[in-house]
C-alpha cells in the first residue's frame, strides 16, 4: 500500500520549485548508514514502497529500515489526448518532494558492507542521484 496524508486540507497543489539545499533532514540520525539524495526531484510513493520492499528481502529479519521522507504533495494531470482547457486535472499519485542533501532511507543494526549491498540496490530505484553516507559522531 503506497504511503500518502490521511488528510490534506487542499487537494490539488500547484507545481513550485526546488531550490536550494536540504537544511532539515540532511543528517543520519536514527541508523548508522544513509542514502542521500545528490539531486531535486519528486519521489512517487510508489518509488518509496519499492524502495522498502527492496530494502526489507535484502535486510529479512535483522537490521532496520528507517524512511526518512513522506509524499505529501498531489501529483496531478489530464487523460490523454484530451484539448486544451476544461481546468487541472485529478490527483494522480503523491510524491515527495526532496531536495539536494536529504536523507531519504536509513539503515541501522547491519555491517557496513550489507548497508552498502542494501543501499544500493534500494538508491537503483530512485528517479534521483543518491549517495551511501555514514553517521557522523560529532
Amino acid at each position: 500500500m503506497a504511503l500518502m496524508p490521511k488528510r490534506v486540507k487542499h487537494r490539488k497543489s500547484q507545481r513550485g520549485r526546488i531550490r536550494g539545499e536540504a537544511t532539515r533532514g540532511n543528517r543520519v540520525v536514527f541508523g548508522e548508514f544513509g542514502l542521500r539524495a545528490l539531486q531535486g526531484g519528486w519521489i512517487p510513493a510508489a518509488t518509496i514502497e519499492a524502495g522498502r520492499i527492496a530494502a526489507q528481502q535484502y535486510l529479512r529479519a535483522e537490521g532496520r529500515l528507517y524512511i526518512r521522507i513522506f509524499p505529501h504533495k498531489p501529483i496531478t494531470s489530464i487523460p490523454l489526448e484530451t484539448r486544451m482547457g476544461k481546468g487541472k486535472g485529478e490527483p494522480e499519485y503523491w510524491a515527495a518532494v526532496v531536495k539536494p542533501g536529504t536523507v531519504l532511507f536509513e539503515v541501522g543494526g547491519i555491517s557496513e558492507e550489507a548497508a552498502k549491498l542494501c543501499l544500493s540496490r534500494l538508491g537503483h530505484k530512485m528517479p534521483v542521484k543518491v549517495q551511501f553516507v555514514r553517521r557522523r559522531d560529532i
